[in-house]
């Protein structure tokens, strides 16, 4: 698949009436402090009919007048803390196209051959790029970047179902609730969990973590696998058998159950290895008051799941779930609100910094899990109708799995799990093995 880049610009926000001042900025919030400084990447198809570059161009410049921190800057205020400045300098808008149709180039493997599809965000200081394929046979391909330091997955499908709207002459309705201003700590604060550990270290044990060295691209494959809605039922099923108590596991408990437990014997890890799963919870929910499904930044911390490989494989799958649920019920309005407390007064006092690192190229023998399951990326229509396909762009990093609806629309789920190549023939046999 060869793609030519045509075209490459900056799009800034479209205001109707008096623009506001572009001198004021966004504090990032405890949440946005702790997560991946690093950019995302999704890769969006659409059959023909599709709306012209110019409509998508004009689309952008009105949602990016509502969700102005998109067309911002990160960078320092006054006292030198880390804000998204509020300049409108634009996002970067590239036209491409490529030299075959869509049905030559599917179907799309995670591969390096996706990074054709959108723009490098390598040393770039765009918060968003967007960069539009075309294909021979009128089909197109929307490849799009973000920081996630601005916004978590839930926010960005939101700004790209707004784009959507904007694309097609609707308003923009819900609006983002944008005040990063309402995570205040309480008072006295309450250290009622430990977070060391957890969301912060020290930087001397940051600094000395023992990464796995000499890893290249070429070390780790990463492996799509489609569960069937049927397989999905009977998986399900087998996890809330037995499971202590009269509630059935949900069908994300049962499936990154079966996945833990698969990649943890494909990788024969050894039997008195420690594994754990690194699973993001959403607080919009969790919270107490609830924050607005809209909040517009990051609000996600993550539930730790964690057992030695021998009890893991020995025990049945709804010893696996069980550890997953109970895991991801203790991350709640408590976990959150003293996590809050602690990133307000310890993490600046101890001198801490967030145990998130995007550098690493593998968890080895951890895993992490980013679940799309339940955001509305499906609904991001332009004027065309919804997309053919929907995948994360190619991120060869060992253990970090991404889990997604399958475009085939029939409660199916497609997981991507980063192996190291020598483990996927293994898992391979056993993914679909119920036993």
């Amino acid at each position: 698949m060869k793609v030519k880049k045509e075209s490459s610009r900056i799009v800034k926000p479209t205001y109707e009436g008096t623009p506001p001042p572009n001198t004021s900025y966004t504090p990032l919030s405890v949440f946005d402090k702790v997560t991946y400084d690093d950019h995302m990447a999704v890769i969006y198809a659409y059959r023909p009919p599709t709306p012209p570059n110019t409509a998508l161009e004009l689309g952008l410049a009105k949602a990016l007048s509502v969700y102005r921190e998109w067309a911002g800057r990160l960078g320092k205020n006054d006292e030198g803390d880390l804000v998204i400045l509020l300049n409108d300098k634009g996002v970067r808008f590239v036209e491409a196209s490529a030299e075959c149709t869509l049905d030559q180039a599917m179907p799309f493997q995670p591969s390096a051959s996706l990074l054709a599809l959108h723009p490098s965000w390598k040393g770039v200081e765009e918060l968003v790029q967007v960069q539009l394929t075309r294909f021979t046979c009128g089909s197109m391909v929307v490849g799009f970047t973000a920081h996630h330091l601005v916004a978590d997955g839930r926010s960005t499908s939101d700004f790209l179902v707004a784009w959507g709207r904007a694309c097609r002459g609707l308003e923009i309705d819900p609006t983002p609730s944008r005040d990063r201003g309402i995570f205040s700590p309480r008072d006295p604060p309450r250290f009622e969990f430990e977070h060391r550990g957890a969301e912060f270290t020290s930087k001397k044990i940051k600094k000395d973590y023992p990464y796995i060295d000499d890893i290249i691209m070429d070390d780790v494959v990463v492996h799509r696998v489609h569960f069937s809605y049927e397989f999905l039922a009977k998986l399900k099923a087998k996890a809330s058998a037995m499971n202590g108590t009269n509630k059935s596991c949900s069908t994300f408990e049962s499936l990154v159950a079966h996945l833990w437990r698969a990649i943890t014997k494909a990788t024969s890890l050894g039997g008195f290895e420690t594994t754990h799963v690194k699973i993001s919870v959403d607080g919009r929910a969790r919270l107490n008051p609830r924050v607005p499904t809209e909040y517009f930044g990051n609000l996600v911390l993550w539930a730790s799941p964690s057992a030695k490989a021998e009890d893991l494989l020995r025990e049945p799958l709804p010893h696996a779930a069980k550890l997953i649920h109970d895991a991801v019920s203790r991350v709640n309005n408590n976990y959150f609100k003293s996590f809050i407390d602690f990133a307000s007064y310890k993490a600046e006092e101890e001198a801490l910094v967030p145990t998130t690192d995007a550098n690493k190229s593998a968890l080895y023998p951890n895993l992490e899990v980013a679940s799309w399951l339940r955001f509305p990326f499906y609904d991001v229509d332009f004027g065309g109708g919804c997309p053919y396909i929907f995948m994360p762009s190619y991120l060869p990093r060992e253990g970090t799995m991404f889990l997604l609806p399958s475009f085939v629309g029939d409660g199916s789920i497609d997981a991507f799990v980063p192996l190291f190549r020598d483990n996927l023939a293994s898992f391979k046999q056993i993914c679909y093995t119920l036993d």
